[in-house]
């Protein structure tokens, strides 16, 4: 099978598309011929072995995909052959095939295509959740969504707006501040054009309820000083490739919340029926993910890298039929 290979870490032009020896099916897994896989930060992180936990190289990043199982191990329940999944893990999807335990897939609901049920998983199950479980917001609620154009951001938004919140959307540039807006921002700050916080004040006057931070750097603190006291400040992520220093005395005089956003510190029971929520929004269309751009599979390298540049606005998706 042809498959994207991470040979040594490093930018994403080390990564080779080559031929590989089809990955062998184990207990309790299902193979997929994979017909589509997005690309995320992380991904960009593990090839430069610069995320959380390491992955020996070499090997083949991508950790969402979308296609049609092939292969079922014996033991295994739920899937036959025929069935159009989509799936996530830590790494694989760059591939032609993909074996994975069945645990990580769900059914693909009918009329939605591969690209977009591919597209439609890390992100918005991001989003989703720190919106709903950690962000706790209420419709009428005002929201600071910061890096509105990437894929998280971009997932924020439309969920948002979706959960009946008033978004405020910032971005690098007009052009991803124009996607935000077809999603239904109320509220457009293009942060490269003068002072954040007094913009930010400007368009919210009584503070916001919550920020959603997947972008960390420069950005983090002006948007923490624009909540109203006890609001929520949620961070998920470091996409500008700086962790923030955040001043505490902010968090004592107005009474600010800052939490960490990861899947496994949601309540079983709210993860289920946030999970639910989602998959309803995306069976019938009312939220579908922002696809930017799509890649062949011998451009692999180039998809990682426009996400690393910060270019993408939505989801970035390699096809691979």
């Amino acid at each position: 099978m042809k498959a994207a290979v991470c040979p040594k870490y490093g930018p994403p032009d080390v990564v080779r598309v080559q031929e590989l020896p089809a990955p062998p099916l184990g207990a309790g897994q299902v193979r997929v011929r994979v017909g589509a896989a997005a690309v995320n930060f992380p991904d960009v992180l593990l090839v430069a072995d610069r995320y959380q936990i390491n992955v020996p190289v070499p090997f083949v990043p991508g950790s969402e995909f979308a296609g049609v199982v092939t292969e079922v191990a014996g033991d295994t329940e739920g899937f036959t052959v025929g069935d159009r999944v989509t799936g996530t893990g830590m790494f694989g999807a760059f591939a032609e095939q993909v074996c994975i335990p069945a645990a990580g897939l769900a059914r693909i609901p009918d009329g939605v295509d591969d690209r977009t049920a591919a597209a439609f998983g890390v992100a918005h199950r991001t989003a989703y959740h720190a919106l709903r479980s950690v962000a706790r917001i209420e419709p009428g609620d005002d929201v600071i969504v910061l890096g509105a154009g990437g894929g998280v951001g971009l997932a924020a938004v439309q969920l948002g707006v979706a959960l009946g919140a008033r978004v405020t959307a910032v971005a690098s540039s007009d052009e991803k501040l124009s996607a935000a807006a077809g999603y239904g921002a109320a509220a457009l700050v293009n942060h490269t054009s003068g002072d954040l916080r007094a913009t930010l004040r400007e368009a919210l006057p009584d503070g916001a309820h919550a920020v959603l931070d997947p972008v960390g750097g420069e950005l983090s603190e002006p948007a923490l000083r624009t909540l109203r006291r006890g609001g929520r400040f949620v961070t998920i992520g470091y996409a500008s490739g700086t962790i923030p220093r955040i001043p505490l005395n902010l968090v004592l005089v107005k009474g600010i919340h800052i939490l960490g956003f990861q899947f496994q510190d949601i309540a079983p029971d709210e993860f289920a029926r946030n999970e639910a929520e989602l998959r309803e929004l995306l069976a019938t269309g009312t939220v579908r993910p922002h696809i930017g751009a799509v890649y062949p599979l011998a451009e692999t390298a180039a998809a990682l890298q426009q996400v690393a540049d910060g270019d993408a606005i939505g989801k970035v998706v390699i096809d691979l039929t």
